[in-house]
């Protein structure tokens, strides 16, 4: 397996959400033969989260229909599961962890999975309001769908214009709730996309009934009897009955921080996932590493970053040293709408939208820094997506001509440029 037998030692995994759960079967499937441990203080069996803002909140599948692992499987691998346990330091002389309930625990080799967490903006009135909510957690999810079965009116305003809000809003919309989405920039998706495909989204939000209002910036909330009313700073005035905040997430470094590992946007790790300290590792969305394909330091929310991280780092671990190399992707579900997003697309400076046949809810956008392809958003068009994963990949020239032409078969042959 590795150069070092690890019978006999431990591996402790602080997070046990897509990145270290992951990492934790990969550790086995690597050869690790000492053992696991898996530490989260949510006390649910670990679950799968982007069904949170679609079919669990939408009651179509249930939370135990999304567990990333059986019960059973944990038990066969002997991965030790400690949940609802909160991890309060980390002492590196020791080579260990202190709990929130006093009991501490030895590691060989420590994995940091510890995610991110909503930021809670400090809006007056924030802490008097009844019904305000975030979705982050399955828990999150059970809180918001029960007070919308319990409220008349149904009135929703959801604080925040990023994926998460847009997916919530056409989630709640389809079970009957009036939505309303306040955003603080000029638009929609404003730190991850374009202006085209935010302009987009907004019309698909607005066709299908979910009120999006951009330019609002939100400075206080006034409990009433019934609802709240919420003020903006333009003096706008807005009722609901519920309030879901999505305006971002911290990292959750403090663990790093208070250990003195290197952090900067993130804990800082190199290729093989491995921190500032030889033997402790970090994973997933808490994670700043270096790209090689876009050649800058980035931070990834995304379950394909931490799903490769993972096991990267297992095999890392485990003497078998494999340098991160992939290519980011994305995707969003909205109403009937399926973004498939993949590479950066910052640094651009030309967009070509290619249109198929005409068809509203079928075409791609493909990001461009003069010749080279950064990245592809493409709307209920796998092809495109495809496509466009290879070509970036491959450091391919695209014959924009060809790619902006509706009349042109859309395949690799026509629009590479080489072969014009």
């Amino acid at each position: 397996m590795s150069e070092n037998n690890s019978k006999g030692k431990i591996c402790v995994i602080i997070g046990a959400s897509q990145a270290g759960v992951t990492c934790a079967f990969a550790l086995r499937s690597e050869g690790w033969e000492g053992e696991i441990i898996l530490y989260d203080s949510d006390p649910m069996l670990p679950y799968y989260r982007p069904p949170l803002s679609k079919a669990i909140l939408t009651k179509t599948e249930n939370i135990e229909e999304n567990t990333l692992k059986p019960l059973s499987l944990y038990e066969t691998e002997n991965i030790s599961l400690r949940l609802g346990s909160k991890v309060d330091y980390i002492n590196r002389e020791k080579s260990s962890i202190e709990l929130q309930d006093g009991h501490s625990q030895t590691y060989d080799k420590l994995v940091l999975a510890i995610g991110s967490r909503p930021i809670i903006p400090g809006i007056k009135g924030i802490n008097e309001a009844k019904n305000i909510y975030t979705l982050r957690t399955a828990e999150d999810a059970g809180q918001i769908s029960r007070a919308l079965d319990s409220c008349v009116k149904k009135r929703v305003l959801i604080i925040g214009g990023g994926y998460v809000g847009l997916e919530t809003a056409a989630s709640l919309h389809k079970i009957g709730a009036k939505v309303t989405v306040l955003e603080r920039e000029s638009r929609v998706l404003a730190r991850v996309t374009a202006p085209e495909m935010s302009q987009y989204f907004e019309d698909l939000h607005s066709e299908n009934g979910v009120h999006i209002i951009t330019n609002k910036n939100v400075i206080s909330f006034e409990p009433q009897p019934d609802y709240t009313k919420i003020i903006c700073d333009d003096g706008t005035l807005y009722n609901a009955d519920i309030i879901i905040i999505g305006v971002g997430v911290f990292v959750n470094k403090e663990l790093a921080e208070n250990a003195a590992l290197e952090v900067d946007n993130g804990i800082k790790v190199n290729e093989y996932t491995q921190t500032s300290d030889p033997d402790i590792y970090a994973v997933g969305d808490c994670t700043n590493h270096f790209n090689p394909h876009y050649k800058k330091h980035i931070r990834l929310e995304s379950i394909q970053n931490a799903n490769d991280q993972a096991k990267v780092c297992a095999s890392s671990i485990c003497g078998n040293p494999q340098a991160y190399n992939t290519l980011p992707w994305f995707w969003s579900d909205q109403f009937d709408v399926k973004l498939q997003m993949v590479g950066l697309y910052k640094g651009y400076n030309e967009i070509i939208v290619r249109h198929e046949n005409g068809e509203k809810h079928k075409f791609s956008v493909w990001y461009f820094n003069g010749d080279t392809l950064l990245a592809v958003d493409a709307v209920n068009n796998t092809k495109a997506y495809v496509m466009g994963t290879k070509f970036i990949k491959g450091a391919n020239k695209v014959n924009k001509r060809n790619l902006i032409d509706p009349s042109i078969d859309f395949k690799p042959a026509n629009l590479l440029a080489n072969n014009v």
